[in-house]
């Protein structure tokens, strides 16, 4: 009880000292501080969007080597590769993909490109005995880190990630995400 009591007057005591009207507590701020306001960087980008499948191949996924690609159009304007490396389906039909990106057009009218790594979880009508989906789509999504160190161009040291959510009604993939340049 005595040990409570004591914990009490404490607390009420640093809260009556801290809330006067006198009480200047910014100069020792770590944001004041010169020495922590060199490391100090700028915050996130968000940025948003919808792709496309591209069906009719305007971003030559073969002649880059790619399973496939998507169109994108928002904040980032082109085209999206994807490099599927496995895949495996479940008799429930849930379906997982890994692999890699690249992403190749513009931020803001600046031309870049960087890589992504991705998982994508879906739930299909079924699963072939490969490991492969078949059927339509139910829903998915993908989660896309961006690789450290992969942006060239605009994206030149880019961090971040993106994240697709598929619109299966709409027949699109809108993304939405955040960098730091």
């Amino acid at each position: 009880m005595n040990n409570k009591f004591f914990r009490v007057i404490s607390c009420l005591i640093v809260i009556v000292l801290g809330c006067q009207k006198d009480y200047n507590g910014a100069g020792k701020l770590a944001l004041n501080n010169p020495e922590f306001n060199s490391t100090r960087t700028a915050g996130a980008i968000q940025i948003a969007g919808v792709g496309f499948f591209d069906a009719i191949d305007a971003c030559n996924s073969a002649g880059q080597g790619a399973s496939y690609a998507l169109n994108l159009t928002g904040d980032l304007e082109g085209c999206h590769y994807f490099f599927v490396e496995e895949f495996d389906c479940s008799p429930s039909g849930t379906y997982r993909e890994e692999g890699r990106e690249l992403f190749v057009g513009m931020y803001k009218g600046e031309p870049g490109t960087f890589w992504t790594t991705y998982k994508f979880e879906a739930k299909y009508e079924g699963c072939a005995p490969d490991g492969s989906y078949i059927g339509a789509e139910i829903l998915g999504r993908c989660q896309h880190p961006i690789v450290e160190g992969s942006g060239t161009g605009v994206f030149e040291g880019v961090t971040g990630r993106l994240d697709f959510k598929d619109d299966i009604e709409a027949e699109n993939f809108p993304y939405r995400g955040h960098f730091r340049f």
